[in-house]
């Protein structure tokens, strides 16, 4: 019988719900493509809309306003242009404001020149600068603008101030779409809460499945002219393609077992990710624990170990059962220092994240501890030796 495994790295993907699992087994019966008028078609079509009722409604906004896609790394390709539109007849956006810990798929997915793109700094704890924005934003008068910040940080949990930033940003006459993959089922995250003009997320990050992500925009009137994916009709000719009718219906299901039980959930987890960082703090009594000083998620720990790479930690736990990551979890299997750490001052730095989930239990997190004493108490061994 091969050894427990504990699996804390949920914020890179968390397991598939049993409720996420049952309706896409009920979607996988249902024959149909749901773009066409027949019966079959129409009950594929139904499971759809279901579905996206179900999201407009938690984030607050008319289920006309949620487009499906593949994920949030194709949602923030579609949304990140400058044919973002307010109305039909407005000009194209003249300058993107990116937070300087956004996700790779923002910083690099974006549909703007690099010379029409600008970086926003972070504070000590991992948050966007609000002064930084605001300087920006005066310097810019004038110009359209674009705001692209996170709701959370996915490597620190940092939260942002995403309604103060929306807050300059409209007033200056912009822009802002939130990410907001590390927050759904973790945050309220709502429209009236984060008062972005656009958010997207991903469905495999609340335990629906993967390859299944929306983009949803707070009101009508939001128009992306050149559409990313063109081909036929689907989802309001906003993004062409066979829908994934049984992801979809998979990720539905999920979005409402994770807002259902966020509340509970976040007391819950953050008991767990406290225990854990105790047990950090008891056997490596140097640690360093990220973005710990200010608003953070109740799932996530990220700390640095000073005298130790974080690579090394990282696959001694590994064999010894810990899923642990180190950084975000889009480059191939790398490990290297961290842009987000480097906007946090931390320059050439890499830290071990520890995220819990739905499935998370003591169990989980007292294994790590037992693991990663072990694996401390070898290192040291190793160091007296030499």
């Amino acid at each position: 019988m091969s050894a427990p495994r504990a699996y804390l790295d949920h914020n890179a993907t968390t397991p598939l719900r049993p409720q996420a699992r049952d309706a896409m087994l009920a979607a996988l019966e249902t024959l149909g493509n749901p773009s066409s008028v027949h019966a079959e078609g129409r009950a594929a079509r139904a499971l759809i809309e279901e579905a996206r009722s179900e999201i407009a409604a938690g984030l607050g906004t008319k289920s006309r306003n949620v487009v499906f896609t593949s994920g949030s790394t194709e949602a923030a390709n579609l949304i990140l242009t400058p044919f973002l539109q307010r109305d039909q007849t407005t000009a194209e956006i003249d300058l993107l404001l990116l937070g300087a810990g956004e996700h790779p798929a923002v910083l690099a997915g974006h549909r703007f020149p690099a010379a029409r793109a600008e970086t926003i700094g972070l504070d000590a704890e991992g948050a966007l600068s609000l002064d930084a924005l605001a300087d920006t934003l005066q310097r810019n008068k004038g110009k359209r603008i674009l705001l692209a910040l996170q709701a959370a940080n996915n490597e620190t949990g940092a939260i942002q101030p995403v309604a103060a930033a929306a807050d300059l940003v409209h007033a200056a006459g912009g822009l802002l779409v939130c990410d907001a993959t590390q927050a759904v089922g973790r945050l309220e995250t709502t429209f009236a809460a984060r008062p972005a003009d656009a958010l997207f997320f991903s469905s495999h990050k609340i335990g629906g499945p993967m390859g299944a992500g929306a983009l949803a925009f707070a009101e009508d009137r939001l128009h992306i002219r050149e559409a990313l994916l063109r081909g036929g009709g689907q989802e309001g000719g906003r993004r062409a393609g066979t829908e994934n009718v049984a992801a979809i219906a998979g990720f539905a299901a999920a979005f409402a077992v994770a807002k259902d039980s966020m509340e509970a959930e976040a007391e819950r987890l953050g008991a767990l990710r406290d225990r854990l960082e105790a047990k950090v703090a008891e056997i490596w009594p140097e640690a360093m624990f990220l973005s710990a000083k200010g608003p953070r998620l109740a799932n996530t720990s990220a700390f640095l170990t000073p005298g130790q790479k974080a690579q090394t930690l990282l696959m001694a736990l590994d064999v010894e059962g810990i899923a642990l990551s180190s950084g975000s979890a889009c480059s191939s299997g790398k490990v290297k220092a961290s842009h987000v750490l480097a906007a946090m001052g931390l320059e050439d730095k890499a830290a071990l994240r520890a995220s819990l989930g739905w499935s998370s239990t003591e169990e989980h997190v007292d294994l790590f501890g037992i693991a990663f004493a072990g694996v401390a108490k070898r290192i040291r061994a190793r160091r007296t030796a030499a």
